[in-house]
């Protein structure tokens, strides 16, 4: 049998023969192609024993979503997820395993999404409509930023569930994707080919944020030096 690392597993199949040693995003496609059953035996490196496929805390969401006949939000498409700039690059098995973890939902018109100062437990995707991040201070709104199909907010609650820094409020009637911070959480553990790519993609954005705001901030401080000036 090859060395077997920390992170790896081997099965035991029907046909009474050991399989592997294998990698986590190797099994976890085996499971989603039911080559590895809740009952399937699996030795753990990490722990050094025998286990049930349904016991290993990695594989344990999958069986739950398999049990409970999960699949896509009901009234979504999947190749709706390619609106989102930051799943473009993903595939369409990809695309199906990520919808699977998220809530649809129908947001009417100005109805406050995410409130300013409360604690945040979910980031959401924008497949259709408007809305408007918005600061509210001494009863005046000032508005950040306006948002569209493709774009993305609350992305922030799945690393640290803190405070959210402003108002996200729906302009139109509109549709979000709703992914909350526990089932990344899942996925992170259970499907790092997939969490990685996600990461990346929001990391990405992220940054040309900051970039631009960045630039703003520095258009803005030359602005009111040069006035000051004259």
């Amino acid at each position: 049998m090859a060395s077997i690392a920390a992170s790896d597993f081997i099965v035991w199949g029907v046909d009474q023969t050991a399989y592997g040693p294998v990698e986590l995003p190797t099994l976890v496609s085996w499971v989603k192609d039911e080559r590895v059953t809740a009952d399937t035996w699996l030795f753990v490196a990490k722990s050094s024993a025998w286990q049930k496929a349904s016991e290993v805390p990695e594989l344990q969401m999958f069986f739950r979503r398999k049990a409970a006949g999960a699949t896509a939000p009901a009234g979504f498409q999947v190749g709706s997820l390619r609106r989102v700039k930051i799943l473009a690059g993903l595939s369409d098995a990809q695309l199906e395993r990520l919808a699977q973890l998220m809530e649809l939902q129908r947001v009417a018109q100005w109805t406050v999404i995410v409130k300013q100062g409360e604690h945040g437990d979910a980031m959401y995707l924008i497949l259709e409509g408007e809305l408007r991040v918005r600061l509210i201070a001494s009863g005046k709104e000032t508005i950040l930023s306006t948002l569209g199909p493709g774009e993305f907010f609350g992305d922030m609650a799945l690393f640290d569930q803190g405070p959210r820094s402003a108002d996200v409020v729906a302009n139109v009637d509109s549709v979000v994707l709703k992914i909350t911070a526990n089932a990344f959480a899942d996925l992170a553990k259970s499907a790092p080919d997939l969490a990685a790519p996600f990461l990346m993609a929001t990391v990405k954005t992220l940054a040309a944020r900051i970039r631009a705001d960045n630039k703003r901030l520095r258009d803005s401080v030359n602005f009111a030096s040069a006035a000051g000036v004259r």
